[in-house]
């Protein structure tokens, strides 16, 4: 009983010799990788997705039911109030002209001087966004002939963690899908108080006016909207990755005047564009800040080294 205590201690003693060695060997040394400490801008944006829209949506009906006689103004025209976007027959002035068109243009001149056409009239300033009539078609007097919106706007859709940080009047670039290389200059012009929860995602829509509508912008497109949240230009600033935080205090590890002399530094940071973040105390323009890097690792050189392992290498080759 004795002799299989003794050799269970040998086996234990000789297992934690091997476990302590294979640690040894696959022990991962970290390096730092250096970074100065550098002045440059930063730019703060919140990115949303939205649709352009009138900012108001005006139809357009006849006084009474009649036909077209001639269409004077096409989509997207832009339009001025009390401007002619079309001339109508009521009903019974299309059945007369048609009757005296009968007899002939003798009759037809008497009656058109006698029984005027009646304008459609543009009942605000703005841009035509729809046209439902042709020459010669006939209509109800609750049919929609025209659809006008006095400017258009962008729709975004801002999620709510983001809402704070928009305000009105904000600027804003917006980019459309169908003319990804345009930049558009905006501002923000209304911020919604209902919200939209569409799978557990609550947004709110925010309204951004274009400061010059382009011509080639339409009503229904598709847009990536920029909101300018802050702007720093020529400030310290440094990666994200390199900064470290406990207790709500940001740190750094700073190098010393001996490369293997290292400190860690508090600091007060700033604005932050997701990859930099500004820099307001703490650190010098020059500074060098050290972020560590881990070692790739090698699978072809690290297998087969736990010496537990049923694969590992034999002495002897078998």
């Amino acid at each position: 009983m004795k002799r299989w205590i003794i050799w269970g201690l040998i086996i234990l003693v000789i297992g934690g010799l091997a476990f302590l060695q294979y640690r040894k060997k696959t022990h991962i040394e970290i390096t730092y990788e250096e970074i100065p400490v550098v002045r440059g801008d930063l730019v703060v944006t919140v990115l949303a997705t939205g649709t352009v829209g009138p900012e108001n949506r005006l139809d357009i009906k006849p006084p009474v039911a009649g036909r077209v006689e001639e269409v004077v103004v096409l989509e997207g025209s832009r339009v001025k109030k009390g401007q002619v976007l079309a001339w109508m027959s009521s009903t019974e002035r299309a059945a007369l002209i048609d009757a005296a068109r009968s007899i002939g243009p003798a009759e037809v001149k008497k009656w058109e001087e006698n029984y005027k056409r009646t304008p459609i009239l543009a009942p605000i300033d703005g841009t035509i966004i729809v046209r439902n009539v042709n020459s010669g078609q006939t209509f109800a007097g609750t049919d929609v002939l025209y659809t006008m919106s006095d400017r258009l706007t962008v729709k975004a859709q801002v999620d709510e963690t983001d809402l704070a940080m928009i305000k009105l009047k904000q600027a804003a670039n917006i980019v459309l899908d169908a003319y990804p290389k345009k930049i558009i200059e905006g501002e923000v012009d209304l911020i919604n108080f209902d919200a939209t929860t569409v799978n557990n995602v609550t947004t709110y829509i925010v309204d951004v006016v274009p400061k010059q509508t382009p011509e080639f912008m339409r009503s229904g497109m598709t847009a990536n909207i920029s909101f300018l949240v802050a702007s720093r230009n020529g400030v310290l600033n440094i990666p994200n990755a390199a900064l470290r935080v406990q207790d709500s205090q940001y740190s750094v590890l700073v190098r010393g005047s001996d490369a293997k002399n290292t400190q860690e530094k508090p600091v007060t940071i700033g604005v932050s564009d997701g990859k930099k973040t500004e820099i307001i105390s703490g650190l010098v323009e020059g500074d060098v800040i050290l972020l560590a890097q881990l070692p790739a690792v090698d699978d072809k050189s690290s297998k087969g080294t736990n010496p537990f392992s049923p694969f590992a290498p034999r002495k002897g080759g078998h």
